[in-house]
């Protein structure tokens, strides 16, 4: 029976085993990049599938009021404890889709490994449950891969499919392919920096 990346036990037993070969070890330089380009000012920050958490750092400095959410225990202790004391409070553990967020609508979400970490079937969900918590005009932006969905996770978005996944909901304002040097082996050649906006009413 095919394992279900949709389920805890599946990510609990990779970080328990330390085979998190998806670990970058820190803040991926287009992160960085837009994060110096565009400073939170107390700006709200969402970050599911928040893993190890070195992203939380990076908006915080940044400015953000920013908060991560894993459904992982084991991934939620490795992020508390590479953020420190002061951060660990914005590490949630609870289900990105039910989870209560006080602090929503965000002003932005940032995706990192996340819609590629869970089955395709659930990618419409992601897209709806983001755009929820978004306010209009917010922004989603972040690192997407794209390739092959057959032996996920990663599992892979098709050239173009992406129109069909976030046009409902968002409008994409920047798509740039990110250098294989600025990735992991196993994403190298295949992310892209995109950034989409939620749509606003006059604009639907």
């Amino acid at each position: 029976m095919t394992e279900n990346s949709a389920a805890p036990d599946f990510w609990n037993t990779r970080y328990a085993a330390a085979r998190t070969p998806w670990d970058f070890g820190g803040v991926p330089a287009p992160l960085s990049r837009y994060l110096a380009a565009h400073p939170g000012h107390g700006a709200r920050a969402l970050i599911p599938g928040g893993g190890p958490g070195y992203e939380v750092a990076a908006f915080a400095l940044a400015g953000y009021a920013v908060t991560a959410i894993d459904f992982s225990p084991p991934a939620v202790a490795l992020a508390r404890a590479n953020v420190g004391p002061a951060l660990a409070g914005r590490i949630v553990e609870g289900d990105f889709f039910t989870h209560d967020f006080a602090e929503a609508p965000f002003d932005l979400v940032y995706e990192r490994t996340f819609l590629c970490a869970l089955p395709p079937a659930l990618w419409p969900k992601i897209v709806r449950r983001t755009a929820s918590l978004l306010k209009p005009g917010g922004v989603l932006t972040g690192i997407y891969f794209f390739g092959e969905k057959d032996d996920g996770p990663p599992f892979g978005l098709a050239a173009g499919e992406t129109i069909a996944l976030f046009e409902n909901e968002f409008v994409t304002v920047a798509d740039n392919a990110i250098p294989a040097t600025e990735s992991l082996p196993l994403f190298a050649g295949r992310e892209r920096w995109q950034e989409r906006r939620r749509h606003t009413p006059s604009a639907r």
